[in-house]
C-alpha cells in the first residue's frame, strides 16, 4: 500500500504545471541567479572571443575588430606547432603537473586521515588551522620566501649544507633543481587546505560503522583501510578526475616569479612561452596566445573525457 502511494506521489511530482514548481522553488532559483551571471560573463561570454585564434587580431581594431580581423585559418596553431620550442614547452608543462599529481594529490588524503584520528579536539583543530594558513599566503611572498632560503650567500638552506661541510648551491640557477622546488613548495602550500573535503568526507561517515567495527575487533590500522579509504573513494576518484583537467596548465605567477633564463630548459612552460611571445612582445600578438590557448584547453578536456569514461566502467564513479 505504501509502495502504491510513493508511486501516486511521484506520478502527481511529474504531472505539476511549470509555474507552479518556479513558484515552489522560488527561494532557491533566486539564489542560483548570482551564480548564473557570474559564470555568463566571466566564463561564456569570453569564449565569444576565441575566434582570434584563427584571425589576425590587432588591439587598435576595438572589441569588434575580433570579429572582422582577416581570417587566418590555423596558421597560429601551425606557428606553436612548429617552434623549436615546442617537445620542451609540452613537455616541461606536463611534467611539471605530472609530478604535482603524483606527490601533491595523495598528501592532502593520507593528512586528513592522520588528522581525524586524533581524539583531542584542540589538538585537531590547532594542527588544521595552521596547516590551512599557507594556502591563504600570496604567491609574490611564497616565490620571495623560496629565493631567500635558497640563495647562496646567506640562505638557510645554504647555511645548512655549509655546517655539513659541503658547498653553497645556487638552486634557482640549476636546471635540475626547478622541478624539485616547485612541486615541493606547492604541494606545501596547498596539501592543508586540500584536505579540508576529504576531512568532510571522512566525517560524513557513519560512527555506527566505526563502532561495529571496533566491536568485531578491527584495529586502527584496519578501519582506516577497510572503512575509511573505501568510504571515501568516490570522493578521491572525482578530485582525481578534476585534477586531471589541468594536466596541461601550469601556474604562470609562480613559474614567472621562480625562473630565469638559466633555467629555461625544466623551468619554461607553455603559459609563461605564451606570455613571451603573444603578450609580452610589441606588437602583442593576442591571436596567437589565443591559439595557443584554446590548444591546452582542447588537451584538458580531452584528458578529462577520457578519465571520466575509464572511471565510470571500472569503478561506477564519474562527473557525469
Amino acid at each position: 500500500m505504501a509502495r502504491n502511494d510513493k508511486k501516486k506521489s511521484a506520478y502527481v511530482e511529474k504531472k505539476l504545471p511549470l509555474r507552479t514548481l518556479i513558484y515552489r522553488d522560488r527561494y532557491l532559483l533566486i539564489m542560483m541567479v548570482p551564480v548564473i551571471i557570474f559564470f555568463a560573463i566571466f566564463c561564456y561570454f569570453p569564449m565569444t572571443g576565441l575566434i582570434m585564434a584563427f584571425n589576425r587580431y590587432k588591439i587598435g581594431s576595438g572589441l569588434l575588430g575580433v570579429y572582422n580581423s582577416p581570417f587566418v585559418g590555423t596558421k597560429w596553431f601551425s606557428q606553436f606547432f612548429g617552434s623549436v620550442y615546442f617537445y620542451r614547452l609540452v613537455r616541461n608543462t606536463f611534467l611539471l603537473q605530472f609530478w604535482s599529481l603524483i606527490i601533491g594529490f595523495p598528501i592532502p588524503i593520507l593528512f586528513a586521515v592522520a588528522v581525524t584520528q586524533i581524539r583531542r579536539k584542540p589538538i585537531q583543530k590547532t594542527v588544521q588551522v595552521t596547516t590551512y594558513l599557507p594556502y591563504f599566503i600570496s604567491t609574490v611572498v611564497v616565490c620571495g620566501m623560496i629565493n631567500n632560503f635558497l640563495s647562496p650567500s646567506g640562505g638557510i638552506i645554504n647555511q645548512m649544507l655549509n655546517k655539513l661541510g659541503i658547498e653553497s648551491i645556487n638552486f634557482m640557477n640549476l636546471p635540475q633543481w626547478f622541478r624539485p622546488i616547485y612541486v615541493i613548495s606547492g604541494s606545501w602550500q596547498s596539501f592543508g587546505f586540500n584536505s579540508i573535503i576529504f576531512v568532510a568526507a571522512i566525517m560524513g561517515i557513519s560512527p555506527d560503522l566505526h563502532e561495529a567495527m571496533r566491536v568485531d575487533g578491527a584495529n586502527r590500522r584496519q578501519i582506516i583501510w577497510h572503512l575509511i579509504l573505501p568510504s571515501i573513494r568516490p570522493t578521491i576518484i572525482l578530485l582525481l578526475i578534476m585534477t586531471l583537467g589541468s594536466m596541461m596548465s601550469v601556474g604562470f605567477e609562480k613559474v614567472y616569479l621562480l625562473y630565469n633564463t638559466a633555467v629555461y630548459e625544466t623551468a619554461d612552460v607553455i603559459q609563461t612561452y605564451v606570455y613571451r611571445q603573444g603578450i609580452g612582445s610589441s606588437p602583442p600578438n593576442y591571436s596567437f596566445a589565443t591559439a595557443v590557448g584554446l590548444f591546452n584547453s582542447v588537451i584538458n578536456f580531452a584528458i578529462v573525457f577520457v578519465a571520466n569514461r575509464i572511471s565510470r566502467r571500472v569503478t561506477d564513479t564519474a562527473i557525469w
